[in-house]
């Protein structure tokens, strides 16, 4: 699902650039199975109609999936995959009525769309949102790098950054690191300048070069009171220093055994800033 998702006879677009990625959990899409076999109604889903006659989903993109995942197996409900139903509940399940309601309009309209139909759904992140508005080939590169399970930033850096990748937060993190303001207005103002590029590289390189300064610098992973720290802004300001790293692990290792320094993990930035 996260790679995007097609179905409809190719006419359907089931995950458009602004949707958040699939985060239903298993009770969240058995509520779906289980409303669909006591042919009980689905909330409405919204499509939109595209210039070339196609449609994409504007809400609804998760019950979608839950439904099409179940039919092809790839979980059971009630200890049954589809495999094993009998074939009037199989009948049953693949001519379901599905409520659509299908708009037209701009990108913009769209979007609005999305933002206000989702209110009464499973709410979106900050960044979920500023994914909608500035769609395009930027975001779209930087989720492949920031958002998807198992992602490359999660791999280095998930000793360091809380929150999930499908939820947005490590891509809000690294934005916000890269921009040096991890505020509302300048997250969008920096996705505004670099909504049109072909690629979001450079954020992907600044974020190797901040894993990779933590590291070298200091030298004993210590994940217990390193994860969480807003390493990209000590790496903004202290990363042309040039430090004694056996020094700071010995100074380091100093603080975290004191009783008498309560919160650890700012040893890391004391240790840098001296404040």
């Amino acid at each position: 699902a996260e790679n995007g998702v097609i179905g409809f006879d190719g006419n359907l677009d089931i995950r458009p650039p602004y949707q958040r990625e699939f985060i239903y959990k298993p009770n969240q899409r058995d509520a779906v199975i289980n409303t669909i076999t006591k042919n009980f109604p689905l909330n409405v889903m919204y499509w939109a109609v595209r210039e070339d006659g196609t449609f994409e989903v504007i809400d609804g993109q998760q019950r979608t999936i839950s439904i099409c995942q179940f039919v092809d197996g790839e979980f059971a409900y009630k200890n049954r995959y589809f495999h094993n139903l009998k074939e009037d509940e199989k009948e049953q399940i693949l001519n379901y009525k599905l409520m659509v309601y299908v708009c037209s309009g701009s990108e913009s309209e769209k979007l609005e769309w999305f933002e206000t139909i989702n209110i009464a759904g499973e709410k979106l992140t900050a960044q979920e949102l500023r994914n909608a508005v500035y769609t395009g080939a930027w975001v779209s590169d930087a989720k492949r790098y920031f958002s998807k399970t198992g992602c490359v930033a999660f791999n280095i850096g998930s000793d360091y950054l809380n929150g999930s990748p499908i939820r947005q937060e490590y891509l809000e993190t690294a934005i916000g690191w890269i921009n040096n303001d991890d505020s509302n207005d300048g997250i969008k103002l920096y996705m505004a300048k670099h909504q049109h590029d072909p690629n979001a590289t450079a954020l992907w390189m600044y974020f190797q070069s901040v894993i990779t300064w933590v590291d070298a610098t200091f030298t004993n992973k210590r994940k217990k009171f390193m994860k969480g720290i807003e390493w990209g802004f000590l790496y903004n300001k202290y990363k042309d220093v040039v430090y004694d790293t056996k020094a700071i692990e010995e100074e380091t290792a100093k603080l975290i055994a004191d009783d008498d320094v309560e919160k650890k993990s700012g040893i890391y930035a004391y240790i840098l800033t001296r404040d």
